[in-house]
């Protein structure tokens, strides 16, 4: 959950750091991501990587999305929101169902 949230924090000042011009978000974004790559390693010491990638991947790009809309003003047309929703299923299936997620 550590790597999700210090991924989804380091994209959103990816975002706010404006192609690297604003050197605060630009730092928190890179100090974010290192962060983000330091507890998925961890991790993945005890999950198989794919599983790993694919909850973080996943519950990161509903998270984005999600901030994308309240913070940014950015909206969403409907097939975006249904991959999103098929995502999120994904995920949910993967927790609830795959014996592989355990430790």
């Amino acid at each position: 959950m550590g790597a999700i949230v210090c991924e989804v924090f380091a994209t959103s000042c990816l975002k706010a750091c404006d192609g690297f011009t604003r050197w605060v978000p630009a730092a928190l974004s890179i100090a974010g991501y290192c962060c983000a790559f330091y507890l998925l390693s961890q991790t993945m010491r005890t999950i198989p990587t794919g599983l790993v990638y694919a909850i973080w991947s996943g519950v990161g790009i509903v998270l984005i999305s999600a901030i994308g809309f309240v913070f940014f003003k950015q909206s969403l047309d409907l097939p975006a929101i249904i991959g999103i929703a098929l995502i999120m299923l994904g995920v949910l299936v993967i927790n609830l169902f795959s014996r592989s997620t355990q430790i």
